[in-house]
Order: structure tokens, then sequence, then C-alpha cells
């Protein structure tokens, strides 16, 4: 079913230009070098979150980490633009968001250039033909491969334990070294920064599954 067009929906993303990055080509291989903070500062780092939704957990982590530059990809617009004004509202300097699929992420990051990579609640594709489009699989590791800097890692949560499993597999067979994995982070209470997705499940009490992997 596809999603309506929310209301003024142009308008509103206008209104957040200066955190949309609307030609990430333009700054392949130098983000850093481009982006500075208010006061003409560089940044130390750039991450980089893969499907950012509502744009909770990227707000708190770009205000966690003030000298770190975090560029958000999210492909819908209509989910965007609640990012974008959610970052807009509460001034948040060290954000830009990218209207695309992460499929070109080798046209917008260069090699070495992005010290970590955030994947967060992904779609599973479960269907066995649809494997290449998770966001876990071999194509696209190989694109992370890519642009990670040594010692580079990789944070990555589902509640899909298939996909999970999936996933260490492949993070395993083409790499990546796995520093981190839990079956169960919240058991013992929030762990971290949660997506939006993530606080309603874990409300719920569903298990939520995280490992961090390293270049």
């Amino acid at each position: 079913m596809r999603m309506r067009r929310k209301p003024n929906l142009l308008s509103r993303i206008d209104k957040c230009a200066h955190l949309l990055t609307s030609n990430p080509e333009n700054l392949r291989g130098e983000w850093l070098d481009n982006i500075v903070d208010t006061n003409s500062v560089s940044f130390n780092e750039l991450h980089i979150e893969l499907g950012c939704g509502k744009g909770l957990f990227t707000s708190e982590k770009a205000k966690r980490s003030p000298e770190t530059l975090l560029v958000a990809l999210e492909k819908t617009s209509n989910v965007l633009v609640i990012a974008l004004e959610r970052a807009r509202d509460e001034q948040i300097r060290n954000i830009r968001f990218i209207n695309r699929l992460a499929d070109d992420l080798l046209d917008f990051f260069a090699k070495d250039e992005v010290s970590r990579i955030y994947i967060n609640f992904c779609d599973p594709w479960p269907a066995n033909r649809h494997a290449k489009r998770r966001l876990t699989g071999q194509r696209f590791l190989k694109m992370y491969e890519t642009i990670l800097r040594k010692g580079g890692e990789i944070h990555f949560k589902t509640d899909n334990f298939t996909l999970f499993d999936f996933s260490i597999n492949e993070f395993m067979h083409n790499g990546f070294f796995l520093l981190e994995k839990s079956l169960d982070i919240h058991k013992h209470g929030p762990v971290g920064i949660m997506t939006d997705y993530e606080d309603k499940y874990y409300d719920q009490e569903m298990p939520i599954y995280r490992c961090i992997v390293q270049k």
C-alpha cells in the first residue's frame, strides 16, 4: 500500500533545507572539510545512519556526540520530514540528511571516509529472492568495507531473529570482526538510545537483538 503524501510536505521540507543535502555526490570525500559546527570548528569523525525513520535515534545520538558529524539516509519523504523538523526544532547542528537509497553509498562517501555505520531495524526482506536487498547482505557489506576506515564499526539492531542470525553470518564471512552481541539488549532495562520503533516494542517486552562489528 502506497503511503499518502503528508499535507504541505514540500514546503515543510523546504523550511529545513539547511539540514538536507540535495547533492551528496558533491561532498564525497570532503564531508568533514566542508561541514563545520556553528563556531566554524571541524568535526572529528563522520558517522552515517541507514534508514533513520522519524529521527529520534538520530537526534539523540547527535546531541550526545557534538564532535561528530552524523549523516542520516532516509528514502521516504513522509517520514524524513519528521526527522528534519525534529533536528531543526532542537537546533541540532551536527546532522545532515540525505533523501536517497543506501544503494548509492559509494557515490556519496569515499574510501575510508566513514568511522561508523548505524543500521537500526531495517526491512528484513524475508523472501529468499529479496536477500540481495537486505542492508546486512554481502552486496551492501562490500560497500561498507570500502567507505569504512580501518577499525570502523557497524552498529546493528533488529527485532527479527532470522535477520539477526543471517546478518551475523554475513558479517563473519565478509571480513568483519564481532565485538559485541546481545540476544536481548534491554533485558535488564533500557540500554543506549532507542529509535521510535524500538521504544514501542520495548514496552511490549519484545527482545531486541544487537551486535557491533569492526572492519
